[in-house]
């Protein structure tokens, strides 16, 4: 009983703290900083108008910090969008990284759009199907009916778990092979490097959690297939 109750422990924890990890260190170094010059968009600005992407807005949204590939705009969360912070001027320049990946015909960001589109289509219709699941399965008075509602929720979380599953590595090129080389280009003071370093790989947690997250109702929903 007692190596069950720590095994499940251990299991809350490698779902609970890649992302308490990550909103710690993006708290801690959100901390506003007058040495520097300008918020995450006015920075986020100069370096698209240094890339020669000047038609590509920066944008404030309350849906988290982003690159929208349909619009082709940088979207910051209002502390980043405006703030002075390492934060802010880091997230900014992973953000711009994204935009520098589409420019650049980055296949893996054209794979993960295209997952992204098809998945929240099955999404949609994993959510409906589920919602149905009882009706399906009173009216069509077979296992064959709750087996085809089982089967399109499964699609669904697997759908989740592969956008998850590609979205890391763009965001570590992002972050590592644009982002990063853009920051030690004279922007950032050496003593800050290292921290930014810390604040992208934070940023990639975020993504290593939702996956895990993915993972694990994939799991669940693979045992319940099973049954």
């Amino acid at each position: 009983m007692i190596v069950v109750v720590i095994g499940i422990l251990l299991l809350l924890a490698l779902f609970w703290l890649p992302g308490a990890w990550a909103k710690s260190v993006l708290r801690r170094h959100g901390v506003a900083r007058e040495d520097f010059p300008g918020s995450g968009a006015a920075f986020a600005r100069h370096l698209l108008d240094r890339q020669g992407l000047s038609n590509v807005p920066v944008e404030v949204t309350d849906q988290g910090d982003h690159y929208d590939p349909a619009a082709r705009a940088v979207r910051l969360s209002p502390d980043n969008f405006e703030g002075r912070s390492l934060t802010a001027v880091t997230v900014a320049a992973h953000e711009v990284g994204h935009a520098l990946q589409h420019r650049d015909g980055y296949a893996p960001l054209e794979t993960r759009t295209r997952l992204v589109q098809a998945a929240q289509r099955l999404e949609k219709v994993g959510a409906v199907v589920m919602l149905a699941m009882p009706l399906i399965a009173i009216a069509s008075r077979s296992p064959l009916g709750a087996g085809m509602t089982m089967l399109v929720g499964g699609l669904s979380f697997g759908a989740a778990a592969l956008v998850h599953l590609v979205t890391l590595p763009v965001e570590l090129d992002a972050s590592f092979r644009r982002a990063m080389p853009m920051l030690a280009a004279g922007y950032l003071p050496k003593r800050d490097l290292k921290p930014a370093r810390r604040i992208l790989t934070a940023c990639a947690f975020t993504y290593v959690a939702a996956s895990l997250a993915a993972a694990l109702n994939l799991w669940r929903w693979l045992a319940i297939l099973r049954r």
